[in-house]
């Protein structure tokens, strides 16, 4: 009489099958959180902060535009920064403001008002802190607004 050998019961294949069953549950759970999570990509104010782009935009171009360039132009060695308005500027009322934008630290941060005469106007820059300075010039002449960003780099 021949015996026969006991069969041995392998785990593969419940293995196999509770893998795909949690792979399943995980996928099911991902869908129902993806599908409760709010997506908010705009803004409430969407619009208006499309329109003052765009306003923007038309403001940097309307200065590109201008027949001779706004200059802005640093002189290190007498510390001062000329800004120049084209000929065609200066006939007309000129109001607007200088924002000096220092990236790497805010408290020294400032505005000045523009007060050209007869197109230029100089400011000293003796008592300002050396290094990266963002210059931005927004101004209105003839009811039409205009706006100029420099980067200068003041040194000691």
């Amino acid at each position: 009489m021949a015996t026969s050998a006991p069969k041995t019961r392998t785990i593969w294949p419940y293995a196999i099958v509770m893998t795909f069953v949690l792979f399943a549950g995980y996928i099911g759970y991902m869908v129902q959180q993806a599908m409760r999570t709010s997506v908010d990509l705009v803004s409430p104010d969407y619009y208006q902060q499309e329109l003052r782009y765009q306003q923007q935009m038309e403001t940097v171009a309307r200065t590109a535009a201008l027949p001779a360039p706004v200059k802005l132009e640093h002189d290190a060695a007498a510390h001062r920064l000329t800004l120049q308005l084209p000929a065609e500027l200066t006939t007309q009322t000129v109001q607007g403001q200088l924002h000096f934008f220092r990236p790497s630290d805010q408290k020294l941060d400032f505005s000045l008002p523009l007060q050209p005469v007869d197109g230029v106007q100089q400011i000293n820059t003796g008592q300002m802190k050396a290094g990266y300075w963002r210059v931005r010039l927004d101004f209105t002449a003839g009811g039409q607004a205009y706006f100029l960003e420099r980067n200068i780099t003041l040194t000691d």
